[in-house]
C-alpha cells in the first residue's frame, strides 16, 4: 500500500483525526473535536523518515512505517519481541523498534500483509474508542 492509500484507510475510521509533521502522520481519535484541549495519543502513525528512530532505514526510497498501537494480548499473539528481528524488512509484522513495550507493532510498506495490518488498525481504533470512552465517563464524575 502507498503512503497516500494508507492515509484514506486511516482518515476513514470514525472521529478519526489526523495530524502531520513533518512528513509524517499521527491518527487520533477525536470524535468531540477537542484534541487541542484533551490531546490524546495516537492509535496509529505513518512516518517517511528517520527524524524519530534509525532503527527501520525510512531514508530509502520510497519506504514508509505503519505503526499500530495494540492491547497487550493482541500484540503478544502477533509478535514474539525476544526473536531475532530484521527492523528494515518490507512487508513483516515487527515489533516497534522503540514503542514495542507499549505493545506496538509496525509494517514497512504493507503489501501482502495488507489484509492482516488492514483488520488490526480497525482493532487498535477499537482500542482508542474504548480508552476514549473511559476518559469520557472518569471525567464525568
Amino acid at each position: 500500500m502507498e503512503f497516500d492509500e494508507i492515509r484514506a484507510v486511516l482518515a476513514g475510521f470514525p472521529g478519526a483525526k489526523l495530524l502531520a509533521a513533518n512528513g509524517d502522520l499521527f491518527a487520533v481519535h477525536d470524535p468531540d473535536g477537542d484534541y487541542d484541549e484533551n490531546p490524546t495519543f495516537p492509535w496509529a502513525t505513518l512516518v517517511t523518515s528517520d527524524a524519530y528512530d534509525s532503527a527501520s532505514e525510512l531514508d530509502r526510497p520510497g519506504v514508509h512505517r505503519l505503526n499500530i498501537g495494540l492491547p497487550k494480548a493482541r500484540f503478544r499473539e502477533l509478535v514474539d519481541v525476544d526473536a531475532a528481528h530484521d527492523l528494515t524488512a518490507l512487508d513483516v509484522l515487527l515489533p516497534h523498534p522503540v514503542y514495542a513495550g507499549q505493545h506496538w507493532l509496525c509494517v514497512l510498506n504493507p503489501d501482502r500483509t495488507w489484509p492482516v495490518v488492514r483488520g488490526l488498525l480497525g482493532e487498535a481504533h477499537e482500542f482508542a474508542v474504548r480508552k476514549h470512552a473511559n476518559i469520557a465517563r472518569r471525567r464525568e464524575r
